[in-house]
């Protein structure tokens, strides 16, 4: 039997990639890896089956390329690996179905939610869930009871980028101008968390991982361990639940703080980066995924993993020729 997966935005997952195809081999599965990119020199790209390089995700040709992509190669699951591509594969969803290629991805109105900060920090306070506290930046600029440091960060960002920690008010008129559309918070102190959630096909959420950062490089997870904390997997639980039209892995961050509450900073509905970490400790999601698809019914527990596994991350390099990276 053959079950073919296209990853776009294939970046920088080796490991997720290379884990997918331990999955493959294990469940005796004849299938096809393909990767897209639009960088062909992207490391995941040389550990695929087939590789395709693509415009970027903001050009109109975009879904008509992956569309060609999942004909061509009679792709079953299209599994994408970054924010900015979610939207717009939510939206056209039902134009992959249409060609059998199912994407793993949350409806358009979940992945408002999550992807734009003021969305996320409004739904988990009307909600009722402990969330930093929000500072309009004009307003800010004009108390002089503020407590810094504060931290600034796009409303519409990723991975880390641009955000920045406010010491002063001097900061904030500085950062406020070079910042497109900032969301200003509160900087919390204590554990930061990484939630690795999995919510399955019919909605309900089978799985929560939390995973403790111990270092951060360019804001993704180099060192986490997985931490079996009652309340912060039913935190993350109940806020799964109420983001309406979740599917697949999502991931939700916050701070335990140092008098025992967890509060929540962001929701991304895709794999995180410290993923492995999760599947080494016994969640393993991209098994269940397929398994799921192919109509079986894993036995999956909340917290059927292992507590206190640590991850320790380091560089390898892959080698190729230049004409493989050459457009």
């Amino acid at each position: 039997m053959g079950f073919n997966i296209l990853f776009t935005s294939v970046g920088r997952r080796v490991s997720l990639v290379q884990h997918f195809r331990k999955v493959l081999s294990d469940l005796q599965l004849e299938g096809k890896l393909v990767g897209a990119d639009m960088a062909l020199s992207a490391p995941a790209m040389h550990v695929v089956d087939k590789k395709y390089q693509v415009c970027r995700v903001t050009d109109e040709d975009y879904i008509p390329e992956l569309l060609d992509i999942c004909e061509k190669e009679d792709i079953d699951l299209l599994i994408p690996l970054i924010d900015t591509e979610l939207l717009v594969l939510a939206q056209n969803k039902e134009r992959f179905e249409q060609v059998s290629a199912r994407v793993l991805v949350s409806t358009p109105g979940a992945v408002k939610i999550a992807m734009h900060k003021h969305n996320t920090h409004r739904f988990l306070t009307e909600n009722g869930f402990a969330a930093p506290e929000v500072f309009n930046v004009d307003e800010a600029l004009a108390r002089d009871d503020i407590e810094y440091p504060l931290v600034m960060k796009p409303a519409k960002g990723s991975a880390s980028i641009g955000v920045t920690k406010i010491w002063s008010k001097e900061d904030l008129e500085f950062f406020s101008g070079k910042i497109k559309n900032p969301i200003l918070e509160e900087c919390l102190a204590g554990c930061e968390y990484t939630l690795d959630i999995l919510v399955d096909f019919d909605g309900q959420v089978r799985c929560v991982v939390p995973r403790k950062r111990l270092e951060v490089r360019a804001g993704e997870v180099s060192k986490g361990m997985t931490v079996k904390d009652k309340t912060i997997i039913m935190t993350g639980k109940r806020v799964v639940e109420v983001l309406k039209g979740a599917l697949g892995p999502i991931t939700v961050q916050g701070f335990l703080t140092g008098d025992g509450e967890f509060k929540l900073t962001e929701i991304n509905p895709r794999f995180g980066g410290g993923h492995p970490l999760a599947i080494a400790a016994g969640a393993d999601y991209p098994r269940w995924i397929i398994e799921m698809m192919l109509g079986r019914d894993p036995k999956i527990r909340l917290d059927g993993w292992e507590d206190g596994v640590v991850m320790l991350r380091y560089d390898e390099a892959i080698f190729t020729k230049r004409q493989d990276i050459e457009c």
